[in-house]
């Protein structure tokens, strides 16, 4: 059965596009067994692991973000894919509990900025975890409006991403978080790039008929440092192509915890997302993992642990979505924004202001709706 995904993109013809609706379809659903899992180590002719820099983190470091001994991580690189680095959940355990919390409470508060705000005052997205906290903790089981943090799509970090222009800008910027900042620099620094700056983040949140449209992300103008994403909740089927949407791309799974680092030749490839799906049977879930830290925590230690509360609100939220957080360094040494716009950004589908409900594809120019809720292509 794993001809069945090869078999739709001999043509040659977009064999992108062919094999995201491959992936995408609902009925009959499509044969996963061509899907790469790290997780698993299924042998792949495909999969040579990564060598990491161990010395470049200390165990003390790597601890204070939530992370285990960089020598205790498997990562993983794929044959044509030069600079693409997968590191299976690094995390310790409980850990990853926080970083939820950040992603659901913290990340999407005032100043930075979110889909919601395109059609809602300042004022009444001020506090998305406080106005949705009620309704999702008392489910009635009656259909009810969704919540504003259901309603969420994407949130943007630092420099905040111009979903018209594509472009980033200097007077466009609030504050990058700071904990998150250390989170991507130690990894950064594990696979090679030390001295990494986290000047923009983009947060996408996956309901469960979502999917992240064909696209290359060269927004920012240096494109000599990686793109970090980290991967939190349900799973999602992960497609990576090449320079042109003939390539045919390769299907992986990212589960919660997971990282993908693209730099060097695969920087600037084609990639996207046709679905999110529950984590194959065996797998352990973030919900299964709770949120209690296994070890204590040292005292200058990033992350901390998250209320029973909290976690409740969390869990209930990720059992059926998925969040993903790519974080980006913009500007290169010495660089500066450029008075006139910057190229867009190359894509398949999206829409002018972000992820949200009801999104529609841009398809050659041409704006159609779709019947299942979109993620705009910013996704790495």
């Amino acid at each position: 059965m794993a001809r069945m995904a090869a078999s739709v993109v001999e043509s040659g013809e977009d064999a992108f596009r062919k094999m995201f609706k491959f992936y995408k379809k609902r009925n009959p659903p499509p044969d996963y067994s061509a899907v790469i899992n790290f997780s698993r180590g299924a042998p792949s002719d495909k999969i040579v692991p990564a060598d990491l820099d161990s010395a470049a983190v200390s165990d003390v470091e790597a601890a204070r973000v939530g992370l285990r001994p960089v020598r205790d991580w498997r990562a993983f690189s794929l044959q044509g894919y030069p600079g693409f680095i997968f590191i299976c959940n690094p995390f310790l355990s409980g850990s990853q509990s926080y970083w939820v919390r950040q992603c659901l409470k913290i990340y999407p508060q005032k100043p930075n900025i979110c889909n919601l705000d395109m059609h809602m005052s300042p004022s009444d997205t001020e506090d998305i975890w406080g106005k949705s906290v009620h309704a999702l903790s008392s489910p009635t089981g009656k259909k009810e409006p969704k919540t504003l943090l259901e309603r969420l799509r994407w949130v943007t970090l630092g420099y905040h991403y111009n979903w018209d222009t594509k472009t980033y800008s200097a007077n466009s910027y609030t504050p990058f978080p700071a904990d998150l900042h250390l989170l991507s620099l130690q990894v950064t620094a594990a696979c090679g790039f030390p001295g990494f700056n986290s000047e923009a983040g983009i947060l996408n949140y996956y309901r469960p008929d979502s999917s992240l449209g064909i696209h290359v992300d060269e927004s920012e103008l240096d494109h000599t440092r990686p793109l970090l994403s980290f991967s939190f909740g349900q799973s999602a089927i992960f497609l990576l192509g090449g320079t042109c949407r003939q390539d045919p791309p390769t299907a992986m799974y990212m589960h919660s915890g997971d990282m993908m680092l693209m730099s060097g030749q695969s920087r600037l490839l084609y990639h996207a997302i046709p679905r999110i799906l529950p984590a194959p049977q065996g797998h352990t879930t973030l919900e299964m993992e709770g949120c209690s830290l296994t070890s204590s925590l040292q005292e200058d230690a990033v992350v901390e642990p998250v209320s029973e509360e909290d976690w409740a609100l969390c869990s209930r939220y990720i059992h059926n979505s998925r969040v993903n957080v790519t974080v980006r360094q913009v500007l290169g040494p010495g660089q500066s924004f450029p008075e006139t716009p910057s190229p867009l950004q190359r894509t398949d589908t999206g829409q002018t202001d972000g992820p949200h409900d009801g999104a529609a594809d841009r398809d050659h120019g041409k704006r159609k709706r779709s019947s299942s809720d979109s993620v705009d292509p910013v996704e790495t």
